[in-house]
């Protein structure tokens, strides 16, 4: 993949704009994470609710908590135990940051710090944290390949980036954000073994 295309799509990120980002699991619809109105065009893209959460994604652990400065203490450590990794973690957010991406839940946030391909890695860590949702109708396939990815969002987004086929199962979500850990969705990770490692992380 060259540089044209990594370049097309930073440009694209940093001007709110959705793009097509392969992660390491399935295809994602993505943009920057800083503005109300940026998330607010990839959700009118998909046809998704804003009463529904977004994920915030980040390049690497450091990121994430620049992006992020309370999660410290418990939160740190279940991060710094499964991520990175095909894992989405719901988490306390106190101080609400990022509540264009929170859904009807403003109190917590999902995050995600992907395994990425070197091209992939190189658009993040450019532009710091995104927003990211599977790039598929609401409720349909996920899209493992850009073909599978509809026309009406493949035809909408400003660049794309294009690394073959992936696994093609979303990341395993799970809510840490209560005393005990609920899973929301089994993905591409077992949920089990991940709440099994943060609790040997955890002290008590």
């Amino acid at each position: 993949m060259g540089d044209d295309a990594v370049d097309a799509l930073i440009d694209a990120i940093r001007a709110g704009r959705p793009v097509l980002l392969p992660t390491d699991t399935v295809y994602g619809l993505v943009t920057s994470a800083d503005r109300e109105d940026y998330a607010t065009r990839v959700y009118r893209l998909k046809g998704r609710p804003e009463t529904q959460p977004s994920a915030l994604l980040a390049a690497d652990l450091d990121t994430l908590f620049e992006c992020l400065p309370e999660l410290r203490g418990r939160s740190e450590a279940i991060v710094r135990e499964l991520l990175p990794g095909p894992y989405t973690l719901v988490l306390p957010n106190p101080a609400r940051r990022y509540r264009w991406l929170t859904g009807n839940r403003g109190e917590s946030i999902g995050v995600r710090v992907p395994e990425l391909l070197p091209a992939a890695q190189k658009v993040l860590a450019a532009v710091g944290c995104v927003m990211a949702t599977s790039a598929n109708e609401p409720g349909g396939p996920n899209p493992a390949s850009l073909d599978d990815v509809p026309e009406r969002i493949r035809s909408a987004v400003a660049a794309e980036l294009d690394l073959g086929r992936l696994p093609g199962t979303p990341s395993t979500v799970i809510d840490f954000s209560r005393a005990e850990p609920y899973v929301i969705r089994d993905g591409a990770a077992p949920a089990a073994d991940a709440i099994e490692r943060v609790r040997a992380a955890l002290p008590g």
